[in-house]
């Protein structure tokens, strides 16, 4: 963890990250308006609301309000108004049959309240009628602890839906129901430097990020979001990205409410660079498809989720712990000078694990010159190994040499960040050790970060020399260190070349539209041929290929596409021609044209499948098969996915996905996230493939995806032929299913 000095503390869419100790930023942009939508109907930009008056109200109604011993709604009241006095609110407590509570004059109803309140807290069973009161009175903000909502089932479902109504009429902003007291906790006020600010969906999850006060770590707000009957988590990530303070945000997700206002909110923290870190329960919940597409069987819900975070910049960890470290790590640390990391030990044996681990991490160590070495072994023996890690053999650390080995390490211009392992105490070498490191992080620029592996944690080396340390970022475990080192390298590499793909999004469609529209039949499955149309509408090449319906036709259709032909049933409902024997291959004569034909009509005659014709195709041979298909994400909307194609596709499962909209950039970085990505480049003697029309057709599929999204259950190109560089890429087959 990053410790602290102490000091004086002198819904659609939001935001995230801060890197610098103490950089500014712009003051909260208050209601930004919709400005315009996409070309699918979409916003591409949000309303944040305005959330000062619910963090420091000027006055508060707590309606249910008790001082009655052994109610549970006299311990909320009690807090309440702890908290108020923290944050100057007046509070007026509300109930029907008390005339005061805690020596607070009480008003028997909402209407009763001596003035307009910022902030009403319902301790009541059943919040739907005190919201239809508070409509009447202007209320900003409630907040509603009752449970027994959608987290119930149907019934609950039901009720929270007819609440979240009335919030809608009402005009006010609600947050939950089925929250808790998180918002009125205590925050320390003797911490300096960026804060985090905390959203959680469940109280105790955020417990241990919470915890960090105890280690120096400024906490600033803590928005426990429930339900999400009205606001979300994407109202709370979009306005604590825009308060100066919070240095990083850190989250707790189990469901998102609506996956474009959480995109929009992430994308205003990318663009004002404030750290998002998170974890979003669901890594292995499969996503339900049934449609008849390769693509639709390729990704889970949790894959298109995750492709979304990492579009936008936020940062995914798996378990609370690595959400701490990462989180303290982004509010706290500078920006990166460089991206090497250097190691340095006391024992050559923790150090060349380290170094193993920092390697599979995927942060580079660059090996140390020879005349960074030659320096080392002034006050190293020359039969250590000071290449990169840096064994610097224990005793040296132990006197005034130990810094100047600190000191020449960070002094390397290929280093950003020195990393010093301590695997135990070892006093006194590990008390001075720390020391020297904690002056030197004083005096750089560069990240200096210490592990710390005691399992006691009460030596006063850990304790008050690296948690009295704004500067150092202090670990427990290695493993955490690295997961928060290459995420905050990663965010910076992100936040620097951020360009917002909703500021390139297309607002009107394309001329292909109006043609590709009357070509969808809603509710249906489109045959090859009729998808084959779709695709040229977007300019997608396709290969020569007519449509017949006898065999005299196929034959004259084969001499003017030319032989070799690839002959194909065509049919709305067909979905997987070759494992029912509808496709014939190499064709290279009149007489294998006219009995392939034959042979198709009769099988599918036989298997009952409809047709419009039978296909007689060129056939197209050399190339690198790949899938790319659009489908679309019951939380985010269209998505578009990219992977090696053919016959195996659904065994291989080698795919990458995102969700539009997105610009070349993330195209390209689909195709790098394949694990067959060599196969383009190509091997074993064969050319490399023209990536640049793949991309193409990418963008393509896409820009089909945004137009059609309303029209396009699935679409699936499968496969699509790459052919060697400079000779473009070629849909082989295509399958689209119409919403």
């Amino acid at each position: 963890m990053l410790g602290s000095t102490h000091g004086t503390l002198t819904t659609d869419s939001r935001r995230a990250l801060v890197i610098a100790c103490g950089e500014q930023r712009p003051g909260p942009a208050v209601h930004d308006r919709v400005a315009d939508l996409d070309v699918g109907g979409r916003p591409l930009h949000a309303d944040v609301p305005d959330l000062t008056r619910f963090f420091r109200p000027a006055s508060v109604a707590v309606i249910g309000a008790s001082d009655a011993e052994g109610r549970p709604n006299t311990g909320i009241t009690r807090q309440l108004l702890d908290w108020a006095g923290r944050v100057g609110a007046r509070v007026h407590p509300v109930h029907p049959t008390r005339p005061s509570v805690f020596g607070l004059p009480c008003a028997a109803s909402v209407a009763e309240l001596p003035e307009q309140v910022d902030l009403a807290v319902l301790l009541v069973a059943d919040p739907l009628p005190v919201v239809e009161e508070l409509a009447d009175s202007k209320v900003k903000f409630a907040v509603a602890f009752a449970s027994g909502f959608a987290e119930t089932g149907e019934a609950g479902a039901e009720a929270q839906e007819r609440l979240a109504e009335a919030v809608r009429r009402s005009g006010l902003r609600l947050l939950g129901p089925n929250t808790n007291l998180n918002a009125f906790e205590r925050f320390r006020e003797d911490l300096s430097g960026p804060a985090i600010a905390l959203i959680t969906q469940s109280g105790h999850q955020g417990r241990p990020v919470f915890a960090l006060q105890e280690l120096g770590i400024r906490l600033s707000h803590w928005a426990p979001t429930g339900n999400e009957a009205d606001l979300e988590t994407a109202d709370f990530l979009s306005w604590f990205a825009e308060q100066p303070e919070v240095g990083a945000i850190a989250c707790y997700i189990e469901g998102l409410k609506d996956g474009r206002a959480f995109l929009l909110a992430a994308d205003r923290a990318a663009r004002r660079k404030v750290p998002v870190v998170a974890v979003k329960v669901g890594r292995t919940e499969t996503g339900a498809r049934t449609a008849a597409s390769h693509t639709g069987k390729l990704t889970g819900a949790d894959d298109v989720a995750d492709a979304a975070m990492r579009q936008y910049g936020v940062i995914r960890v798996d378990a609370l712990d690595e959400l701490q470290d990462t989180a303290a790590l982004l509010a706290r640390a500078r920006p990166p000078l460089a991206e090497g990391v250097a190691v340095c030990s006391i024992s050559g044996g923790t150090g060349a694990h380290v170094a193993d681990l920092a390697t599979a991490a995927g942060l580079r160590l660059p090996r140390l010159s020879p005349a960074k070495q030659a320096e080392l072994h002034q006050w190293i023996p020359e039969y250590l190994s000071v290449a990169n890690p840096v064994d610097n053999g224990g005793h040296p650390v132990g006197d005034r040499r130990g810094r100047k080995i600190i000191d020449a390490i960070l002094a390397d211009p290929d280093v950003g960040v020195l990393l010093c392992p301590v695997t135990g105490p070892f006093p006194p070498l590990s008390d001075r050790l720390v020391q020297d490191l904690v002056e030197a992080a004083e005096e750089t620029d560069k990240l200096v970060c210490v592990v710390w592996g005691s399992p006691a944690g009460t030596e006063r080396a850990y304790r008050e020399v690296l948690l009295g340390s704004s500067r150092v970022a202090t670990f427990r475990t290695v493993g955490n260190c690295l997961t928060a080192i290459r995420a905050w390298l990663d965010h910076h590499r992100f936040v620097a070349g951020y360009r917002s793909p909703f500021d390139a999004a297309p607002r009107t469609p394309s001329p292909s539209f109006r043609k590709a529209e009357a070509l969808m039949q809603p509710g249906k499955q489109l045959s090859e041929h009729a998808a084959k149309q779709l695709l040229r509408a977007y300019g997608i090449r396709v290969p020569r290929e007519q449509l017949v319906t006898s065999a005299a036709a196929a034959v004259r259709a084969a001499g003017q596409v030319g032989y070799p032909v690839v002959m194909k049933a065509s049919g709305a409902q067909i979905a997987h021609k070759t494992e029912l024997g509808l496709v014939k291959i190499g064709l290279t004569s009149a007489s294998q044209v006219r009995d392939a034909y034959r042979e198709l009509t009769d099988i599918a005659r036989y298997e009952g499948v409809g047709l419009d014709g039978v296909l007689v195709c060129q056939m197209v041979e050399q190339g690198v098969e790949m899938v790319v298909g659009a489908g679309h994400d019951d939380l985010f909307g269209p998505t578009v996915t990219v992977g090696l194609g053919g016959v195996l596709v659904e065994v291989l499962r080698d795919a990458a996905v995102r969700v539009p909209p997105f610009g070349e950039d993330q195209a390209r970085a689909m195709l790098g996230e394949l694990r067959g990505r060599a196969l383009l480049d190509g091997v074993r003697g064969r050319p490399p493939a023209d990536v640049d029309a793949l991309v193409e057709v990418v963008l393509r599929v896409q820009r089909m995806a945004l137009e059609l999204g309303s029209h396009l259950a699935e679409l699936d190109i499968n496969p699509l032929m790459v052919l060697p560089r400079g000779q473009g890429a070629v849909a082989l087959d295509a399958l689209v299913v119409c919403r």
